[in-house]
Parts: C-alpha cells; structure tokens; sequence
C-alpha cells in the first residue's frame, strides 16, 4: 500500500477535525488552550501541511501553500458569521499561513537531509 493513500484519508480527517474547531459556537475545551489562539492555529496548520506533504508527495510546495493558506482565509471569513459566535481575526490567517511555510521549508530539508544520508544526489 502506498503511503499516499492512508496519510490522504489522516489529511482529510485533520482537516474536518480543523474546520469543526474553528466553526463550532462552543467547541471543546482542549490541552493546548493554555498556550493561546495562535499556537493553536500554528498547531492546526503545522499538522495539516505535514499530512498534505505526505499526501501530496508530488503537489508543489506553492500549491500546498497556496491551498492551505486558502482554507485558513476562508475560515476566518466564515468566522465572521454572526451565528457562530467566532472572532474573524487576519492575525490568524497570517499565523495560519506563516506555520504553513515554516513547515513546508522543514519538510524540504528534512528530505533533502535523508537523501544525503542514502548518498543520492540532490541535482
């Protein structure tokens, strides 16, 4: 079995479990609520690009960014719904976006660092 396809299934369910937390009116107290809002969502955004690298072996790191930054965009417009009883915050849609690309840099050189101990060539 490839690794693509059990870490798609593991993105989608981080995604889902991400989406509730953020649109639910009263969602669950948990562990990390000590550590504030935005560790939070650099928390969140961290573990989906992770899962999406692994998921996406072959999508651009552009794209990855592109895609996940879009899906923190738009739950902060969604936030924004009075119903919902959330706060639409940019701050964390740059927190969302900037553990994006912190986590894609990690992910390229913790690659590139297990091809050099096999002894591949990087170009």
């Amino acid at each position: 079995m490839k690794l693509e396809q059990p870490s798609r299934l593991l993105f989608l369910v981080a995604s889902a479990f991400t989406l509730f937390m953020a649109l639910s009116p009263k969602p669950p107290h948990m562990p990390t609520d000590r550590f504030g809002d935005k560790f939070e969502h650099v928390l969140a955004f961290a573990t989906l690009t992770f899962l999406a690298r692994l998921a996406f072996p072959r999508a651009s790191a552009g794209r990855i960014l592109e895609r996940l930054s879009f899906f923190g965009a738009l739950i902060e417009v969604f936030q924004n719904i009075p119903a919902l009883h959330r706060d639409c915050d940019w701050h964390d849609w740059l927190a969302d976006t900037l553990a994006i690309a912190v986590t894609l840099a990690l992910c390229e050189l913790g690659h590139r660092w297990a091809l050099s101990r096999k002894g591949l060539n990087l170009r």
